[in-house]
């Protein structure tokens, strides 16, 4: 038998009764055993269209032997019945019913991504798991749910904004920062691009730069937090294959020990052709005209003369270093001590939709 986690809510109709005929139907289910469900919390809707009345949410703790894919079927089925509209992203609805947890498992599929994507810094999710079941355990994070919640109650949360240049990690972290009266923290050095003549040395020295702005001994107290554009793990990351492995780290545990590590990192992801774009538009735009995307203008410029494959192969460069990110914060197996943070992947190609997703993401943890 598997143990799942699912969340529940509703803003439509009679949202306390919907979520009382889901967990009665759940309960009639074949190959289900409900084990508890939490008390029913009211909360502000966050993010999709605006004038929704508050939701009433909660979670169901669960032990069954369906398999992962079934259990979304049913989970779907149940909606169906309860007469769930789909028609609108975070739209109001009368029941939403979200597989949370599958045991330990890490699942990315086209139509099921388990743990939940964004579970990790929702509040209104993790509230009532944590009130029925503390010490699960997030298999990304690798973190017990009761952790992840004191995560994102710090009095000063830290929001990185990571994202490879082009991918909008300057112009979301801004957006977020003053969505939530935040200061904000612009990556004072750059990470050097592996084909930089000298890369140990400028790569150490943008490390030493970086980790100046972070020391936790400096850190503020306020409620407003802090948002950064940038995440010291990507140093790491951009030394793969380019530095010993070793000897990057030792490097590496030296600035970082004494920084405030990230609480929550929003990960940005574009495809090859919106970089490609990007890089376009930075080479035939003066620096002056505009600071959108300026973290691409010194890699604009080293191609702008050159020919076709050059631009191809910094797309390619940049896809690598993405994926490295990727895998370094997402990545299945044991999860490292400087990778215990909760991670939301957000889509980068429609920079406006990334903005409203990061701020949502973040208010969501309130």
């Amino acid at each position: 038998m598997a143990r799942c986690l699912i969340g529940c809510g509703s803003n439509q109709g009679n949202p306390r009764g919907h979520l009382a005929d889901a967990l009665e139907l759940l309960r009639a289910m074949p190959g289900v055993t409900v084990v508890t469900a939490s008390r029913l919390r009211a909360t502000r809707p966050i993010g999709g269209p605006t004038g929704q009345d508050p939701f009433v949410n909660g979670a169901i703790l669960i032990d069954t032997d369906l398999p992962p894919a079934d259990m979304l079927d049913m989970l779907t089925a149940i909606e169906n019945t309860l007469h769930r509209d789909r028609s609108d992203r975070w739209g109001p609805r009368t029941i939403d019913l979200d597989l949370l947890l599958y045991d330990d498992a890490v699942i990315e599929q086209a139509d099921l991504t388990v743990p939940h994507p964004r579970m990790a810094t929702r509040r209104f999710v993790l509230e009532p798991c944590v009130e029925i079941a503390p010490d699960l355990v997030h298999p990304v994070a690798g973190r017990s749910l009761r952790s992840l919640l004191a995560n994102i109650s710090q009095p000063h949360p830290h929001i990185a904004v990571v994202g490879v240049p082009g991918s909008g990690a300057p112009e979301v972290a801004a957006t977020v920062a003053d969505a939530i009266l935040a200061r904000v923290i612009h990556a004072p050095a750059v990470v050097p691009s592996p084909k930089r003549a000298d890369f140990a040395r400028h790569w150490e020295a943008a490390l030493r730069e970086c980790a100046a702005a972070l020391q936790a001994d400096a850190w503020p107290d306020d409620s407003h937090g802090t948002v950064t554009d940038f995440w010291l793990g990507t140093f790491l990351a951009a030394a793969d294959g380019q530095l010993p492995a070793a000897e990057a780290r030792r490097t590496y545990d030296r600035f970082a020990r004494t920084t405030m590590p990230p609480g929550v990192v929003l990960l940005l992801i574009a495809e090859p052709a919106t970089l490609d774009e990007r890089l376009a538009f930075r080479r035939r735009t003066p620096a002056p005209q505009t600071d959108m995307f300026a973290d691409l203008v010194g890699t604009a410029t080293a191609v702008a003369d050159a020919p076709p494959a050059a631009t191809a192969d910094t797309v390619a460069m940049l896809i690598t270093m993405q994926d490295r990110l990727r895998r370094r914060l997402l990545g299945a197996g044991p999860v490292p001590d400087d990778r215990r943070r909760p991670v939301v992947a957000i889509r980068a190609d429609d920079l406006g939709q990334a903005m409203g997703d990061a701020v949502a993401a973040v208010e969501a943890m309130a």
